[in-house]
């Protein structure tokens, strides 16, 4: 094929060359729709490159409908108007500070070629089920957060209408975020959280300071209208046990706290930890040495404040899931979880 230019010296991946020769190709006219390019033989010997390079180029144009496959007879133009941005149906369980980072840095990642929708079903199963059956033949790619609630506002797990639901959409669209799903296909993107290890590890990792408190109390929203992973919970009690500390586990921090020395609060909600933060100042009281809070999820407002947080890394999350579809490369990532030591510990 003429024009296609491969340069030695870039660091630009070579199926990455590829791909935007052949679309260079296409925007100054060259190639036309319906005009048949080299196979994947004919053009790994022309220019020298391996055939996995190549492939990877051609699936990557197949991915983005620019090229089709014809059995027996090889590689065809199939579109030239490449104004029309590839798709992305981003469906969340709610709307949150966290889940727009999220959806910010995924977005950010993917550039002005993608276009993307964002939905929220409020951890609904049958609002769930019900976008996903209207849309799941209107995006290039999925991607899904799957939390649900039952009617008692807890958190559970994927029904089999929901698992059918998230089969529905083709194999090589979709990407899992913030939970793991082992029942689905391998083809399936996965960017995760472990709920349990994480913050048993991040706990376990500042176990030392933990442990100058004689009590660690976890505010843990049992009945909140957005329900949090249980998984949350037992991995708190695990941490505890296997250090021996005495804990206890609240639905929230109530007003008028019996608020003593030497505890230690773990906070999941925003209005607990401005909450608890108001009566440890109200009782003059010291934060980080009278008495000591974690917080889950960090945000500008907590790292100013100077709260010591166990975190993933949400802008990170967002990155992994759009670089798959950029490199059409859908891999199992866990995002990393981690304790940041501040002043109030």
């Amino acid at each position: 094929m003429e024009n296609i230019e491969i340069n030695e010296d870039s660091r630009v991946p070579k199926y990455k060359q590829v791909i935007d020769s052949i679309i260079r190709n296409i925007n100054n006219g060259n190639l036309k729709i319906g005009q048949k390019i080299p196979s994947i033989n004919e053009l790994s010997e022309e220019h020298l490159l391996s055939r996995d390079t190549v492939e990877k180029a051609y699936s990557t144009l197949k991915k983005r409908q620019i090229i089709e496959s014809v059995k027996g007879k090889g590689y065809y133009i199939s579109k030239t108007d490449l104004s029309i941005k590839t798709s992305v149906l981003f469906l969340i369980n709610k709307l949150s500070t966290y889940k727009m980072k999220i959806f910010n840095s995924f977005v950010n990642t993917l550039g002005a070629g993608t276009n993307v929708d964002l939905d929220i079903y409020h951890c609904e199963p049958l609002l769930f089920e019900s976008i996903l059956n209207k849309k799941k033949h209107l995006y290039d790619y999925y991607v899904i957060m799957p939390h649900f609630k039952n009617e008692e506002l807890q958190h559970m797990g994927c029904t089999d209408n929901i698992l059918k639901a998230i089969l529905s959409i083709p194999k090589g669209k979709l990407i899992i975020m913030d939970r793991n799903l082992d029942s689905l296909s391998k083809e399936a993107g996965r960017v995760y959280q472990n709920f349990t290890e994480d913050i048993f590890e991040a706990l376990n990792s500042g176990a030392q300071k933990i442990k100058k408190y004689n009590k660690v109390v976890l505010a843990y929203p049992s009945k909140a209208v957005y329900p949090y992973p249980s998984g949350i919970v037992t991995g708190f009690k695990r941490f505890c046990i296997i250090n021996d500390l005495n804990f206890e586990i609240l639905d929230e921090i109530y007003e008028g706290m019996e608020l003593q020395k030497d505890d230690l609060y773990i906070t999941i909600e925003e209005n607990d930890l401005v909450n608890l933060v108001k009566q440890i100042r109200d009782k003059n009281l010291i934060l980080g040495k009278d008495v000591g809070i974690i917080s889950y999820n960090d945000t500008p407002l907590k790292e100013l404040l100077g709260i010591t947080v166990v975190t993933t890394n949400f802008d990170r999350m967002g990155e992994l899931a759009a670089q798959m579809i950029l490199d059409n490369n859908f891999i199992e990532v866990k995002n990393e979880f981690n304790l940041i030591n501040r002043n109030s510990v």
